[in-house]
């Protein structure tokens, strides 16, 4: 079973969006397990502080190394193989290709960062996974996990109806996806594309072809220079 764990200051936030649709049907099936685990249960102090002043001066306050350490150990001790991901805006960036990598295997352990980041100690000490969803930044990680775990789990077996839903998509082949279109056969004055009515199969994979290539090469010319490696 592909089983997730989330650290996390809000453990409130989750299941969230996970648990409705095909990713909240899966949940109640067993397809796919998360545990949101309250990080501040793992503070020895009275007032379960988990964050202090930043080394070197600056601004916010940096979450502490002590405190993460104790509570990824307990949630993923010594030979869980989960791969143990920290959403940050300076991880490389989430890509289709990792994504599937991460549903192949045993879940993920999610640590979800906040204030102005975690101490770099626990980071290198844990071999945390640096993982970033976009050019921007975040009250915290809870979001962007809950982006990333939306593109695993829809990628599980049995999670979509159609398996071909999950390959025949942007990103999937290199190109963003080709457009589409459905009934009614005229929008104001805006007909289907002839070819999509033809009934020629080879003719409609030659257009959507096509037009994958020219909105790739118009909206992401960077996708056109091939994969990039995955790392983990």
């Amino acid at each position: 079973m592909f089983r997730v764990t989330v650290l996390t200051l809000y453990p409130d936030m989750f299941p969230g969006a996970l648990g409705l649709s095909l990713a909240g049907k899966a949940l109640e099936r067993g397809d796919w397990a998360l545990e949101a685990v309250q990080i501040r249960d793992f503070a020895s102090d009275r007032h379960r502080t988990i964050d202090d002043t930043p080394a070197g001066g600056g601004a916010g306050m940096v979450m502490r190394p002590d405190i993460l350490a104790k509570a990824i150990d307990a949630v993923a001790p010594q030979g869980d193989a989960r791969p143990k991901l920290l959403m940050s805006p300076r991880g490389r960036p989430l890509t289709q290709q990792r994504v599937r990598t991460l549903a192949t295997g045993p879940g993920a352990m999610i640590l979800c960062g906040r204030f102005e980041g975690v101490d770099q100690r626990i980071i290198d000490a844990r071999d945390l996974e640096e993982v970033s969803i976009g050019d921007y930044i975040l009250s915290g990680g809870e979001p962007a996990a809950l982006v990333l775990l939306d593109a695993v789990v829809r990628l599980l077996p049995g999670v979509m109806g159609n398996a071909a839903s999950g390959t025949e998509e942007s990103f999937e082949n290199g190109l963003l996806e080709h457009p589409h279109y459905t009934r009614p056969q005229d929008f104001e004055g805006r007909p289907i594309p002839e070819v999509l009515t033809s009934g020629n199969h080879a003719r409609i994979a030659a257009w959507r072809r096509g037009e994958a290539e020219r909105l790739t090469a118009e909206r992401r010319p960077d996708l056109l220079s091939g994969p990039q490696p995955v790392t983990k």
